[in-house]
């Protein structure tokens, strides 16, 4: 089988690594403040066997990080490019413009405030833009809509929170067939526990363009992640094997997992090949 392999979660690596990341900024703050640290876990996730990197960018707004957003964002996408090979690829990060978690808070019609990030980090030259973590479908299809009018290739995910209690199987697809029809190149779902990804999964199948997954540790009694060490990532390994026998061909991983996770799905799938 021919797996993409992601990378994983920025945020709770940097500051499981001791670096703080408070509201609102949360993981843009090391942009500022570590951003050595974002370079390293770059080259950490493409050592690892990683060749697709989100940029640092999922809270790169004006009013989560001030008058420097677009700065920000650049200096993000700039250290992604300097820490990986040359033909790994760059995936701009379109976040929520309110919590991941609150899709009672998705303002109406946030297009253009998508865009103005889409059209920085087009500008910057990623090479696919990354509209993420969405638990609002109509605010995830908009900024599909505009990251499509920059003219590159766009991929959307969904999620259904840490809970699996924010979309349900049947409205994330509705979700995935719209956004199929609209143009994107690659439909996922992500930030859902890891061992109750399996119907989110079957739900973006069968639209006719890649999907995938990267999911998070769940809880820690769930073994996955969150300090567990190699068990935990040698346990979303086989998960993910499962995913891929599903038909998921863009796999990575999410908040609570580490590099060694991204390791164990490297070696996972090389040794499946």
């Amino acid at each position: 089988m021919t797996i993409t392999v992601l990378d994983g979660p920025l945020g709770t690596v940097l500051i499981e690594r001791g670096h703080p990341a408070p509201a609102p900024a949360w993981s843009a703050t090391h942009l500022r403040e570590a951003p050595d640290s974002v370079l390293q876990l770059h080259k950490d996730y493409a050592s690892a066997g990683a060749s697709h990197h989100t940029t640092n960018t999922f809270r790169t707004r004006p009013a989560d990080v001030g008058n420097d957003w677009r700065h920000l964002a650049e200096k993000a996408v700039q250290l992604t490019r300097s820490a990986i090979p040359t033909h790994h690829r760059v995936m701009g990060s379109i976040a929520p413009l309110a919590d991941c978690y609150r899709p009672d808070l998705s303002p109406p019609n946030p297009g253009s405030r998508h865009r103005e990030l889409a059209d920085v980090l087009s500008g910057c030259g990623v090479d696919i833009l990354l509209c993420e973590t969405f638990p609002h479908i109509a605010e995830g299809l908009a900024a599909a809509e505009a990251a499509l009018q920059t003219g590159k290739e766009t991929w959307l995910s969904f999620t259904a929170g840490p809970q699996n209690d924010l979309l349900s199987p049947k409205a994330m697809g509705q979700g995935a067939a719209a956004a199929a029809a609209m143009g994107v190149s690659a439909i996922l779902v992500n930030c859902i526990p890891a061992t109750s990804a399996h119907p989110y999964i079957d739900a973006i199948s069968g639209y006719g363009i890649p999907f995938g997954v990267y999911a998070n540790a769940g809880s820690k009694a769930n073994g996955v992640g969150w300090g567990n060490g190699q068990d935990g990532a040698n346990r979303y390994a086989e998960l993910a094997f499962k995913w891929a026998e599903q038909g998921a061909t863009l796999i990575g991983s999410c908040c609570g997992t580490s590099p060694l996770h991204i390791q164990a799905l490297s070696k996972t799938f090389a040794d499946k090949s």
